[in-house]
């Protein structure tokens, strides 16, 4: 018994010797470096693509914000350095539009995670219908972003012919024009009704992962059910919610539809955000040096603020990998 078990010992020490054996000819060879390229190989298109459709135009951004440039005075393109960036520094416009993409931006995420979330928690729950509420609930974001705030402007919020008006004047109160006078407000309002949905889905995909033997052993306990959100149901979904915001945030500095169609950046610009002033200056002041300027600059502060939270959002997302 004893040779049968030293013979079984030395054959399988000798395959796995072996095994090392053909993966370091493997490596010595190439091969694996070949297999590695043949795997990434389906990748490079799309990898290509990308390139061409975003680095390529912004090359030429950055080569255009060192320019001076006025499409309406043939002759006037000239190196200039970066006297463009300089001059958007001192630009007080630029610095109150950049206040209000800031505002927009916070104000849009946090209330449509918060209403989001109150959406997700109730659709948590069995009841009659739930499959069709579910639907109707996400229509808001399947809709065209202009189709949206087209919709808000001529049958919501219309000074004279619009619902909201309309519901106001039932019990006695006058006309108000609420995209003159809350200009900035009306389009925050309009893409919360847009986004809600966006950070309902996410959070409900969150609410179904999440185990219910926790819950219940919390209920066993005698835990209430405001206890049970806070200390189970609500560090679940973390981050979903941290998620929904990064992703959120991310696509509303590029905002440019909702503000064009109900607004026009006006008045003034109340309700301009960074992109509509951009788009301003480059095709109605028609000074694409600076317009190029202010594109770089916006670039280089998103890509510093989303790397910064896509960071914290993927060391959250291993830690409870880790922790699980």
């Amino acid at each position: 018994m004893t040779l049968t078990a030293d013979t079984k010992s030395d054959a399988t020490a000798g395959a796995v010797a072996e095994r090392v054996r053909k993966i370091r000819e493997r490596q010595d060879t190439g091969v694996s470096r070949a297999e590695g390229w043949r795997r990434r190989g389906p990748l490079l298109p799309a990898l290509i693509f990308m390139i061409a459709v975003t680095q390529v135009p912004f090359l030429f951004t950055l080569y255009y914000s060192l320019l001076s440039w006025n499409l309406v005075r043939p002759g006037s393109r000239q190196f200039i350095g970066l006297d463009n960036y300089v001059a958007v520094v001192k630009d007080s416009q630029f610095w109150s539009v950049a206040g209000n993409t800031v505002i927009l931006i916070v104000g849009v995420v946090l209330i449509s995670a918060l209403f989001g979330l109150l959406i997700a928690l109730l659709l948590d729950r069995a009841f009659r219908g739930r499959g069709a509420v579910r639907t109707l609930l996400i229509t808001p974001f399947l809709i065209t972003p202009v189709a949206g705030a087209l919709i808000w402007k001529t049958t919501i919020l219309d000074p004279n012919n619009g619902i909201l008006n309309w519901v106001l004047s039932l019990v006695g109160l006058g006309p108000v024009d609420w995209i003159g006078q809350f200009p900035l407000t009306m389009v925050m309002v309009e893409l919360i009704w847009q986004w809600t949905p966006f950070m309902m889905l996410l959070i409900l995909a969150g609410l179904t992962s999440m185990p219910r033997d926790q819950l219940e052993a919390g209920r066993v306990d005698g835990a209430t059910a405001f206890q049970l959100f806070r200390e189970l149901t609500l560090p679940h979904l973390r981050r979903f919610i941290e998620l929904g915001v990064v992703l959120g945030a991310v696509y509303l500095v590029n905002t440019f539809d909702a503000i064009f169609m109900m607004t026009q950046g006006g008045p003034g610009v109340a309700s301009a955000n960074l992109p509509f002033y951009i788009y301003q200056r480059a095709f109605l002041g028609f000074d694409m040096g600076q317009a190029a300027a202010m594109g770089v600059v916006v670039v280089i502060f998103t890509m510093i603020i989303a790397s910064f939270a896509l960071r914290l959002i993927f060391k959250s997302f291993s830690g409870k990998e880790e922790a699980a």
